[in-house]
């Protein structure tokens, strides 16, 4: 077995907020729970005639705590009316008051980002917004593959070669102590624009925005990298007195950033999220626009950025061709747009086939090696890409319900990545590990780092003593369910409404219900047995179901049997036919009583 290979097992500690589950088999490592809320009725049936909405829709709202009037109003139709004061967040006079002197002192200004969706719209909308205020803005991403994550002391030395005086960053710095240590020695004033977790110091930045720090009192602490961007021209425009609409017109490149860094829909995110993908529809931004015609969506939703546009993006930060990406936002030549495209297909591709090899690579070892005996998940290689271990990483957490990170090693130091399970804090289990690693950075669900060879195993071993520490064991996967149907929800109206609650994302899952006793009346796999396909009964109504991934399940069912179901509901159109089909998420035979 290669040397670096060291694997580790982790189930999780979740909050249970609801009184009454399932237990399911989910082979020899999982189960699975069923959750479902109680029921507040007479809440529900007054939201349901106060806004006209479904009990469907009533119910999911309920359950997400959504119950005072504004909260409502503002969830189901956000305005441009609802964000926040952005002087509210730390620091943001002083940084804004510092930019608007550069811009009258014609100062030579960078953006220092990060390579993924979030760092590459945030470099987008700042540039833009301060160029249009007259100034030359440029901009540095380091290199994903040589240079790593964030702020690194070459690339500030290069900086300062070329005589900046005043260096932003977006979605990045937080952790770049030394880096802004060497800026200011080399007269380079920097402005921190961060939405990751501080540690304990701060770097002695000229001034630190990020919602996230320990001391501030923003109402939000979600937003992505961009969004804080955004905050920081809405404040730049009320300083200046600038129509609302020199920042407000940035909102379909927010949106895409927002939606593509996994950051909760929910409160000022959910309002950058429906306003930007309304924006989207009629982008003037014709690199976007290509993306959306490249990825093949005729629908513009939350769905449509995540798996059709920052995949195409984040491929070219991975394959270290991040600066494509950038420039395809900020063209102004639809056939140089046309042309990034093609290249960012086809690095996607080339991501593809990566991924799937080391993915290959992991399970193969995993199964040899027994290695799901363990907390955590912690593997290293020579021969894998940087770059796509991120991705890798988050399905193996998802197959196998543990923390994962995978190293790749190269020269004797390994660069890696993490992800994590809801209620495992990976970025303060790493915190604890710092005797061991050169260095990380990140959040509770995805972290980068990087180890030393000489100091891998002890990082693993570490790793897994927390893990082990915060008795993760004996905590299963959860699926929550929002409300348990009957044959009088299950009418297209009903269905339809459920859209109201869009866009889907983190923290605003799509609702999930169970529908309980249903008989089969068919079953059958699809895809070469990938897939489960059910025709189920109850009365004369029948309930069309599909179970992506779930074909394994096929051979425990037969015609006639009774089983209850969860799943997320849909209007299938197909041949000009429309009917109701639920997206399973699990199944199982129906309690007798």
């Amino acid at each position: 077995m290669n040397k670096y290979h060291k694997f580790h097992k982790n189930t999780l500690k979740i909050e249970k907020n609801n009184i009454k589950y399932y237990e399911k088999e989910m082979g020899e490592f999982m189960k699975k729970k069923w959750e479902y809320y109680d029921i507040d009725e007479n809440m529900v049936e007054n939201i349901m005639k106060k806004h006209n909405i479904s009990r469907l829709i009533a119910q999911v709202l309920v359950n997400r705590g959504i119950v005072e009037e504004k909260e409502i109003q503002v969830f189901l139709n956000p305005t441009r009316n609802d964000f926040t004061d952005p002087f509210l967040m730390k620091d943001m006079d002083k940084a804004t008051e510092r930019i608007i002197e550069a811009i009258n002192k014609k100062e030579k200004i960078i953006i220092y980002g990060d390579y993924d969706v979030d760092g590459i719209t945030s470099i987008t909308v700042l540039k833009k917004f301060l160029e249009e205020r007259g100034i030359e803005v440029d901009s540095y991403i380091p290199n994903r593959l040589e240079e790593g994550y964030g702020l690194n002391k070459e690339a500030i030395k290069q900086i300062s070669d070329n005589k900046y005086t005043l260096m932003i960053t977006v979605d990045c710095g937080i952790s770049g102590i030394e880096e802004v240590e060497l800026a200011n020695k080399l007269g380079i004033e920097t402005i921190i624009t961060d939405h990751h977790e501080q540690a304990d110091i701060l770097p002695n930045a000229y001034c630190i925005i990020d919602p996230k720090k320990k001391d501030d009192t923003y109402p939000f602490r979600g937003l992505a990298g961009v969004g804080v961007v955004f905050k920081l021209i809405q404040a730049i425009s009320i300083k200046l007195e600038l129509d609302a609409k020199e920042y407000l017109k940035y909102l379909d490149i927010v949106c895409v950033g927002t939606i593509s860094d996994i950051v909760p829909l929910v409160d000022e995110n959910r309002t950058i999220a429906t306003l930007g993908l309304k924006l989207i529809k009629q982008t003037r931004n014709i690199g976007l626009k290509e993306l959306i015609i490249a990825s093949g969506n005729k629908e513009i939703n939350s769905t449509t950025i995540s798996f059709g546009i920052a995949p195409r993006i984040n491929a070219s930060g991975r394959m270290g061709k991040q600066m494509e990406a950038l420039e395809l936002f900020l063209t102004k030549d639809i056939s140089e747009a046309k042309k990034i495209t093609h290249k960012l297909n086809e690095y996607n591709l080339e991501r593809q086939e990566t991924e799937k090899r080391i993915y290959d690579e992991v399970i193969e070892l995993i199964n040899k090696e027994n290695m799901l005996e363990k907390n955590t998940i912690v593997l290293g290689s020579k021969n894998w890409h940087h770059g796509v271990i991120g991705i890798v990483a988050s399905k193996i957490t998802e197959k196998f319900f543990k923390p994962t990170i995978l190293i790749c090693f190269e020269d004797e130091i390994g660069k890696g990545s993490g992800r994590s399970v809801p209620g495992f804090d990976l970025h303060g289990a790493l915190s604890k590990c710092t005797d061991v690693l050169e260095k990380y950075g990140g959040h509770e669900m995805a972290i980068g780092l990087t180890v030393s060879e000489e100091q891998f195993e002890a990082f693993g071993d570490k790793f897994e003593q927390i893990a082990e520490y915060e008795n993760i064991k004996e905590i299963q996967p959860v699926i929550k369910i929002d409300s348990q149907l009957t044959v009088k929800d299950m009418d297209k109206k009903s269905i339809e409404q459920i859209k109201l609650l869009e866009p889907f994302g983190e923290q605003n899952k799509q609702p999930i219900f169970i529908y309980k006793n249903l008989k089969i009346d068919s079953i059958r796999t699809l895809s070469e047995g990938k897939h489960l396909k059910l025709n189920l009964k109850d009365g004369n109504f029948t309930l069309n179901a599909i179970g992506f991934n779930l074909g394994d399940l096929a051979d425990e069912f037969l015609m006639g049997d009774k089983v209850d179901v969860v799943g997320t509901l849909e209007i299938n159109k197909f041949n000009g036919i429309e009917t109701i089909q639920m997206n399973l998420r699990d199944i199982m035979k129906s309690i007798k009583t």
